[in-house]
């Protein structure tokens, strides 16, 4: 599926808008996990029990190599809502509180293109982001109008809420999108639940009582601890913790999936599951390591059970989401200017093309600026095939530590451990985490953990050089204000573009 020039709306629902083969509706089922990784029997992990997503990856293609394009949780929502990287989007940080970072008036997002073509939008769970005129739904419950835990951890509730979503559904197509609170920490938010939540509604006295949901609690010892987490007692409790609170969320996408089934429309219906960014440990959320940047990625279509179970090497994107929508709904690609006459161009590509065969895809993007207002650390990233590059705009800066991420247990752990000069389990230290290299270039074939930065190594010059050049392209292509720093500034009206600052980097 190619990118399409515009045709008129009423030329789409002559030819039958967001029909399938055989006259039936097309719909669509996006479902999130929240800062959620490789977590799952679906990914090769025996520890964890996760029935329902082991069983709709039996109903998918299973991408390998799915990357999110910023590890912060509002900005990667926007992304994906939008098919444009943070830079290009606006949403440079967080949301919410007092960060206050939104979306451009202008850009046009999945749930306003699909609203003006006749799909009904919904969302259930974590929103996160802004404004409200960019991102439109029909039908929204988020924390915006309840509490984030009933609409986006309680899976009792979250049933319901499908249920009514599909009760009330009209004769047009849908758009669904529930995104859970979970696998997200809450030992900064709501301590009594746990680091990640994991008591709330277990019965036990003072937690509440979710009814659809069986805890299921792990040994520490159980835990599959990965490489990028200090393999001490500390991160394997926190480990079962989260375990017990994707298991939550396992069994809440049993529960909408069931509401579809009921309802009749299942088989008429994409079903994709992913995550937002990468896990909330050492070199995860925040990060456009592979730990940060690294999703899960499932995608059912009704209509391509010839690649149901099978298993996709192509490098993906969630800014492939947007357009994978569009065209699954037969909608043209926006074409509009933020600013001025600069038009956006979707660099994303729908995902469409895999579900009929393997795609030769080779090449995703990263961008980030912020988490936290007071995390400033605009980083730039690209991945062919097995190498990676990242650019550390601000590298004479110490890496910044989100407030989520520093209260916990694994966390502090390595604090005490690293003050109190004990062994810390973990494959970095402290001083390399916060102090980076400009540029960073991995080969994961040879280096699968990242630590081997190979930017000076003479024998990969013109590695760099090729990939320097991919990601200064798309930088362009993206209108990234920041496509000139660390040592240039951007003047649109002057050529060269970028001016020198002289700067000594």
């Amino acid at each position: 599926m190619g990118r399409r020039e515009p045709v008129g709306w009423v030329l789409l629902l002559a030819l039958g808008l967001c029909c399938a083969q055989g006259g039936r509706r097309r719909n669509v089922l996006l479902i999130l996990a929240d800062d959620g990784g490789f977590e799952s029997g679906a990914y090769n992990n025996s520890a964890i029990t996760t029935p329902h997503l082991d069983a709709l990856a039996r109903r998918s293609i299973v991408f390998r190599n799915a990357f999110t394009s910023v590890s912060s949780c509002s900005p990667s929502r926007a992304s994906l809502l939008t098919g444009l990287p943070q830079h290009q989007n606006g949403m440079y940080g967080l949301h919410q509180d007092v960060h206050h970072f939104n979306s451009f008036d202008r850009v046009q997002s999945l749930p306003l293109l699909l609203g003006r073509a006749g799909v009904r939008t919904g969302i259930i769970g974590k929103k996160h982001v802004g404004p409200e005129a960019v991102y439109p739904f029909d039908f929204a419950h988020t924390e915006e109008n309840d509490s984030i835990l009933q609409v986006g951890r309680n899976i009792t509730r979250m049933k319901l809420l499908v249920r009514k979503f599909l009760q009330t559904q009209d004769d047009r197509p849908f758009f669904l999108y529930v995104a859970f609170h979970d696998p997200h920490r809450c030992g900064h938010s709501q301590p009594q639940y746990g680091a990640f939540c994991e008591k709330f509604g277990n019965g036990e006295s003072g937690m509440g009582w979710i009814p659809d949901w069986t805890p299921q609690t792990y040994n520490p010892q159980d835990v599959q601890v990965p490489y990028f987490v200090p393999d001490t007692p500390a991160a394997r409790a926190d480990l079962a913790a989260q375990y017990t609170t994707i298991g939550r969320m396992d069994q809440g996408i049993g529960l909408v999936l069931q509401e579809l089934r009921g309802a009749g429309v299942l088989n008429d219906t994409l079903v994709i599951f992913t995550s937002d960014n990468g896990v909330p440990f050492p070199s995860g959320r925040t990060n456009l390591y592979w730990p940060g940047a690294a999703e899960p990625l499932l995608v059912s279509s009704p209509e391509h059970p010839q690649r149901w179970g099978q298993v996709s090497e192509a490098y993906v994107s969630l800014l492939d989401l947007t357009p994978t929508v569009l065209d699954w709904f037969s909608i043209p690609y926006p074409h509009y200017a933020i600013f001025g006459s600069k038009t956006v161009q979707l660099t994303g590509r729908s995902l469409l093309p895999a579900l009929e065969a393997e795609s030769l895809w080779t090449t995703v993007f990263g961008s980030q600026s912020h988490h936290e207002v007071t995390m400033s650390y605009p980083m730039r990233s690209v991945q062919h095939q097995d190498f990676r590059l990242v650019h550390n705009l601000h590298f004479r800066l110490p890496f910044p530590i989100d407030q989520d991420f520093y209260v916990s247990p694994t966390f502090q752990d390595l604090l005490n451990r690293t003050v109190a000069g004990q062994p810390t389990g973990w494959y970095k230290d402290l001083h390399r985490y916060y102090y980076r290299e400009r540029w960073e270039l991995y080969d994961r074939s040879r280096d699968p953990h990242e630590t081997q930065n190979l930017a000076a190594d003479p024998r990969y010059a013109q590695v760099l050089e090729l990939l320097q050049t991919q990601l200064a392209k798309w930088q362009w292509d993206t209108h990234d204000p920041w496509v000139c720093a660390p040592d240039g500034v951007l003047e649109e009206k002057l050529s060269p573009q970028c001016r020198p600052l002289h700067n000594e980097l």
